[in-house]
């Protein structure tokens, strides 16, 4: 029995002040499933994921994106949000004098699960997750960012998609810089998303380490911001034996 389709990017194209960045993009996720993302440094992969995500930096100038039968193209990234997107970033941001538990408590308000929790059940249920992957509960205390290392930033990442509980998630370049243990906390908390109902990923990565510890359903190879491959999960080996090169000659949309 086929899948739905949790997204539906057609003809996607979008700019940063009128340079072309994404070409044409055409990709359809289905529900359930695991996509990866891949190409070199520069493909465009963290882009797709920004636009789809709403990030206003980008001006999309043709094409569409559909979410749960929605289109979704010309939404707010928090309107995207409470639909039920994720997206993880590259470098989050530092918010000096705000606590961890104060922002997770912020970005759950009015959201079904977590959001309707009372004080004390919610603090325990974040602890509870922050357990899941070996977090301290002293880190809920810190300033949100500030002095985190990188494999602290990945872990605070993995604690809010298990604690908003999206039905898509978007990781982007989740294992960047991650030493062996932090990859590990990483794998860990994918997985426990993923064991939860209605769920689906989106993982955008360069590299193929992480993808050691996740069932791929489809993998989609970038290149100067088109889609320029699919494939299943044998692609990836080809991309760890063969690199990226042999997509260099591809034909892009225009």
């Amino acid at each position: 029995m086929t899948s739905e389709p949790k997204l539906i990017v057609t003809d996607l194209s979008a700019s940063v002040e009128g340079a072309p960045i994404l070409r044409h993009v055409d990709l359809t996720v289905n529900a359930g499933e695991t996509h990866v993302l891949m190409g070199p440094n520069g493909a465009g992969k963290s882009t797709l994921g920004h636009v789809v995500m709403g990030d206003p930096v980008y001006e999309v100038t043709s094409g569409n994106i559909v979410f749960d039968r929605e289109d979704i193209t010309g939404l707010s990234p928090d309107k995207r949000s409470r639909a039920g997107l994720f997206l993880s970033f590259q470098a989050p941001v530092e918010i000096p004098g705000v606590p961890v538990s104060s922002y997770l408590r912020a970005i759950c308000e009015g959201r079904p699960g977590a959001g309707d929790m009372k004080g004390k059940q919610f603090r325990r249920h974040v602890r509870e997750l922050a357990e899941t992957l070996d977090m301290n509960p002293a880190f809920l205390d810190r300033e949100l960012g500030v002095g985190f290392s990188g494999g602290e930033k990945k872990k605070l990442e993995m604690l809010q998609l298990l604690l908003l509980q999206p039905s898509l998630a978007i990781l982007d370049e989740t294992d960047s810089g991650l030493d062996v243990d932090a990859l590990g906390v990483v794998s860990r908390g994918i997985e426990a998303y993923r064991r939860q109902p209605d769920t689906t990923l989106v993982i955008i990565t360069h590299n193929t380490r992480i993808l050691e510890h996740v069932d791929v359903d489809a993998v989609h190879v970038l290149s100067r911001g088109s889609v320029v491959a699919h494939g299943d999960a044998s692609l990836i080996d080809d991309i760890d034996a063969h690199g990226y090169e042999q997509f260099a000659a591809l034909p892009v949309a225009c």
